[in-house]
């Protein structure tokens, strides 16, 4: 009777799990096919945002704009508040800290409570600004320009702001790079942009409007790669599902047909000793 009773118990146990296992397979399935959705959605705003992003990094390169040797640079980090995304804002992470490594005399402004959440463990003092709920549907270059004007307004000193963010590659694969977006200064002493005579104030507004355009980029790819990483996550989580459940499946079946076996045993016992 006690092995009886310990064999249902392991029955209930193992079916309760397997129902969990179960529902939890279904909710990934559900999350792949909506990540599957956005991805397509996503691709196609950062293919849109590239032509600004593009635009700026011509601008720069035409004009010979560059950092000093012992410029004050603004790392800004483009990350999300969403997580179920594999390890991109680890990403985002290790190669902030690699480039403030190599550049100490630097300070950082972050979008996204992940990144921010691994950064401030080890980096709080070089925090000069934070965003959260920025691109919670698709990108839009009004919302990176809305970022970048309050990046200006703060007060935060810099000559070049390097935005950091993970460039989508493929559904399977991203890069984490760094940008640069010059400021009113450095683009001031542009070898070839200094031959004209532009003024103070269309500087000032081309400061903005790059910074804009490079966050806008950053951001649209970073979604494109983030939405890209959860329909993998999700994919690879429902498979691990499946495959748990297969094993549960059949661990089930053995310990019923073990339960059936000794019930058996006690019945025919039983008739013998009759």
């Amino acid at each position: 009777m006690a092995v009886q009773a310990r064999n249902m118990a392991t029955l209930k146990e193992i079916s309760m799990r397997l129902k969990s296992v179960s529902n939890i397979a279904k909710i990934t399935k559900s999350m792949k096919m909506i990540a599957s959705t956005k991805v397509t959605k996503a691709q196609r705003a950062m293919e849109a945002a590239r032509v600004y992003g593009n635009s700026a990094t011509a601008l720069y390169t035409h004009a010979e704009t560059a950092s000093a040797p012992d410029s004050k640079d603004l790392v800004i980090v483009v990350s999300s508040d969403r997580g179920l995304c594999g390890g991109i804002h680890s990403s985002l992470a290790k190669g902030t800290r690699k480039f403030l490594h190599e550049h100490p005399n630097s300070s950082l402004a972050i979008i996204g409570q992940k990144a921010r959440a691994q950064l401030q463990r080890d980096q709080r003092a070089k925090i000069a600004i934070t965003f959260d709920g920025v691109s919670k549907n698709l990108p839009t270059w009004n919302e990176a320009a809305l970022v970048a004007d309050e990046i200006i307004k703060s007060g935060v000193q810099f000559d070049t702001a390097q935005v950091v963010y993970n460039q989508f590659k493929s559904v399977i694969a991203f890069d984490t790079v760094t940008v640069p977006a010059h400021s009113l200064k450095s683009l001031s002493e542009s070898p070839k942009l200094a031959a004209y005579e532009v003024e103070e104030p269309v500087l000032k507004n081309f400061e903005e409007f790059t910074l804009a355009n490079t966050l806008y980029w950053g951001i649209a790819e970073g979604n494109a790669s983030e939405q890209a990483a959860k329909r993998t996550a999700m994919e690879n989580a429902t498979k691990n599902a499946d495959e748990m459940i297969g094993k549960l499946t059949l661990t089930y079946n053995r310990s019923r047909q073990a339960s059936i076996t000794n019930d058996l045993i006690d019945i025919i016992t039983g008739a013998m000793a009759i």
